[in-house]
């Protein structure tokens, strides 16, 4: 029996048609988010493998009904998926097989439900983005969209009932992993027409859209990379006390988490303007070192 189908035993998953709904999630986000995925599956204690997977799918499908199409066409979508979600969390049965396996996650750890709800209500917001005025609007988007799709994974790890301390490093920890993320995907953003950075920010710099979209190797654009992830390098390093706070199962995944999104952050430094044409990866020896160390670190807690 393969690592998967013992993760599927130990949660409780017996059913066929539910293990092939969890099957085909675990195969998606593989697909799409490889070294998370491969983090979870190697760092995770197996039985709760595929719930995370599960939470993982169901903010990327809402994430990707978000951002996909003209405006008018993802609000329609966005209200059925949403109307969806609701209808079987209140009857705790769905027809959807992206909706299943969540439900059936949401039983098994019941402040899921709480969570979910959170984060859907949270999606009428990034619709409605036109990008950021001031930083005090990026700290809202962080409170309102950004952390609750984060609870739904650190949630299920810390248990039913987070504490405050908790989730405030869980903030920490996103607030830096969001910055890095809206300096790494500068191009691909751009080519899909968004600009995810701050407007105050590139008035301070000097720097205009233009600019960006040019990817101009100017001292200007040097200078707001390196202050933009000087940001999110600060934000990184200090969310270090979340895994003190996790149980110990979660620690060695959250451990990784932090690192690798580090060692992202430093190639993004090292490519500079390069960014405004491709994305920056962290080094697969030291990604790889980072892995292997929270390895052994997880199979020493089991």
């Amino acid at each position: 029996m393969g690592l998967w189908d013992r993760a599927l035993d130990g949660a409780g998953i017996g059913d066929p048609g539910l293990r092939e709904d969890y099957t085909r999630q675990r195969r998606l986000v593989a697909g799409y988010r490889r070294s998370s995925y491969l983090a979870a599956r190697l760092l995770l204690p197996p039985p709760l493998l595929p719930h995370v997977i599960a939470a993982t799918a169901f903010m990327h499908h809402t994430d990707t009904l978000l951002d996909s199409g003209p405006v008018a066409e993802r609000a329609g979508a966005c209200a059925e998926w949403v109307k969806e979600v609701h209808e079987g969390l209140a009857g705790g049965e769905s027809e959807d097989p992206a909706v299943r396996p969540l439900l059936h996650t949401v039983s098994a750890h019941p402040g899921m439900h709480g969570r979910v709800a959170d984060f859907l209500d949270a999606a009428a917001m990034e619709l409605e983005f036109t990008g950021f005025a001031t930083e005090a609007d990026y700290q809202r988007y962080v409170d309102a969209y950004a952390l609750p799709a984060f609870m739904l994974i650190a949630g299920l790890i810390a248990g039913e009932d987070p504490a405050t301390d908790y989730r405030e490093a869980c903030r920490m920890y996103i607030d830096g992993s969001q910055r890095l993320d809206f300096v790494n995907d500068l191009a691909e953003d751009l080519a899909d027409g968004r600009l995810n950075l701050v407007r105050e920010t590139l008035d301070a710099h000097g720097v205009t859209r233009d600019d960006l979209e040019k990817a101009r190797d100017t001292t200007a654009i040097r200078g707001l990379l390196g202050h933009l992830l000087g940001e999110a390098r600060g934000c990184l390093s200090t969310s270090r006390s979340m895994v003190g706070l996790a149980p110990p199962e979660g620690r060695p995944l959250f451990r990784a988490m932090i690192e690798i999104e580090l060692l992202t952050t430093g190639a993004a430094a090292t490519k500079g303007p390069g960014l405004l044409r491709a994305p920056a990866r962290p080094p697969l020896p030291a990604t790889a070192r980072v892995l292997l160390r929270e390895r052994r670190s997880a199979r020493h807690l089991r």
